[in-house]
């Protein structure tokens, strides 16, 4: 994984969602998840459930993630009965069997991909084996081209209550040069729809350096989500997993690569964070910006950043149970057998050391923007500011952190590249090893 904090933006994972890094998870470890899933959990932690849709109009030129194109109802019913019998598999568990959920997140891929029939039909069948009726939020992935008004009452009549919208930007040139499926007049007509039928909460995506991206748009972009005054807007910058289609052009064609540094898209995201600052927002995290800070809370992320129990479902989909990382196979054939034959669909896990955990949350929670030490006290015992002084002190001293009555928080320019910081609290072993 590249830490490097001036390089121009070549192929390699740089956003960090998880420790210890993915590329040391094994099929040797399954068993210790088998253990928990046998076990009533342990203690009162939260629980919440992660759905994979993996289908989309098109394959984006940047996506990194396990989806679909150009499927048909068939081939999505055949997905859908698989995902409702892992459901099944999974809800019979003794760690899961019964327990309340707090969240549920619909991610994809592309969730919205689904027709409202085949969503009103999942909820019904899900409803079976487990209940969202009392979770204090569902979020729902959507692509604007994909909505229709029909779509958007369904989706609130099954219990949605956070709708994430991805834009990413809204220049048509530059959506069908990174391979979007949809174009600007999508995204506003969508954004009516939502507007007319209500949600608790709408978060809208935006990409900080998209192939293409000028200074002059980029502005336009943000007065335009300025316009919109959605609850919740997240900027990512642009990245290059080594799956993705650019990365393949890059290294097969030997091609420079088109995606801007990462000087100037933190210098965008800057400056987004400025006039959004100035327009009422405030900072949630390294990434999102939100209009309430005492009523917009990413209850999904706020739980699993926190070591909450994630029962992931869905081909490729990663969770969390009891102390115990695991991802489910990664191919939809291999998935569907497995599920078919009655079987949990699991293709890797890892169960971490305590101290590895306590990595996971402190660099997960440093991408809120900052940390108090207490918290780490209580759970663990450890006082972080001793056991990762080093990596605090560096970071201090170039500008990155200050602590204060121990609390950590992070600067702007600590903020900004915050990704490439964490691999300094990884265990040594770790800090040089393929991410993904």
């Amino acid at each position: 994984m590249s830490t490097d904090t001036s390089s121009a933006t070549e192929p390699g994972s740089y956003f960090i969602s998880n420790y210890p890094p993915f590329s040391v998870w094994t099929p040797e470890q399954i068993p210790r998840l088998d253990s928990v899933l046998s076990q009533p959990p342990a203690d009162d932690r939260p629980a919440g459930l992660y759905i994979h849709i993996p289908f989309c109009r098109r394959r984006c030129r940047f996506c990194y993630f396990r989806v679909y194109t150009d499927q048909n109802a068939r081939a999505i019913e055949r997905y859908v009965q698989s995902l409702i019998r892992e459901i099944e598999l999974v809800s019979r568990q003794p760690c899961v069997r019964g327990r309340e959920l707090l969240f549920v997140y619909f991610g994809g891929g592309t969730p919205s991909y689904l027709s409202s029939r085949q969503l009103r039909s999942l909820r019904d069948r899900m409803s079976a084996h487990v209940s969202w009726d009392r979770a204090q939020e569902v979020t729902f992935e959507c692509e604007p081209g994909t909505l229709s008004l029909e779509k958007l009452r369904t989706l609130r009549d099954i219990g949605v209550t956070r709708i994430s919208l991805g834009v990413e930007n809204f220049d048509d040139r530059i959506l069908e040069e990174n391979g979007r499926a949809h174009l600007s007049a999508e995204v506003f007509r969508a954004w009516d729809w939502i507007q007319q039928v209500g949600f608790a909460q709408v978060n809208i995506d935006l990409i900080a350096g998209m192939v293409g991206e000028t200074d002059a748009n980029w502005q336009r972009c943000i007065d335009r989500v300025i316009d919109m005054e959605p609850d919740n807007i997240t900027i990512y910058q642009m990245e290059l997993p080594f799956n993705t289609l650019l990365s393949r052009e890059i290294r097969e064609e030997g091609r420079q690569s088109p995606v801007a540094d990462w000087n100037t898209k933190r210098r965008w995201v800057g400056e987004a964070m400025d006039r959004l600052l100035e327009a009422g927002y405030h900072i949630s995290s390294t990434n999102e910006l939100v209009r309430n800070p005492d009523a917009d809370h990413f209850i999904y992320r706020d739980n699993v950043w926190r070591g909450a129990d994630l029962i992931a479902t869905g081909v490729s989909s990663f969770g969390h149970l009891q102390g115990v990382h695991y991802q489910n196979l990664d191919t939809m054939d291999e998935y569907v057998a497995a599920v078919d034959q009655g079987r949990l669909p699991v293709s890797r896990a890892l169960r971490p050391t305590e101290h590895q955990l306590l990595i996971r949350e402190l660099v997960l929670q440093l991408k809120e923007g900052g940390v108090s030490v207490q918290p780490f006290r209580d759970r663990y015992g450890v006082d972080i500011l001793q056991e990762f002084s080093d990596a605090f002190r560096n970071q201090q001293a170039a500008g990155y952190l200050t602590i204060h009555d121990d609390r950590v928080r992070l600067t702007r320019r600590g903020l900004l590249q915050v990704d490439s910081l964490l691999p300094e609290y990884f265990e040594e072993e770790h800090r040089d090893i393929r991410y993904t």
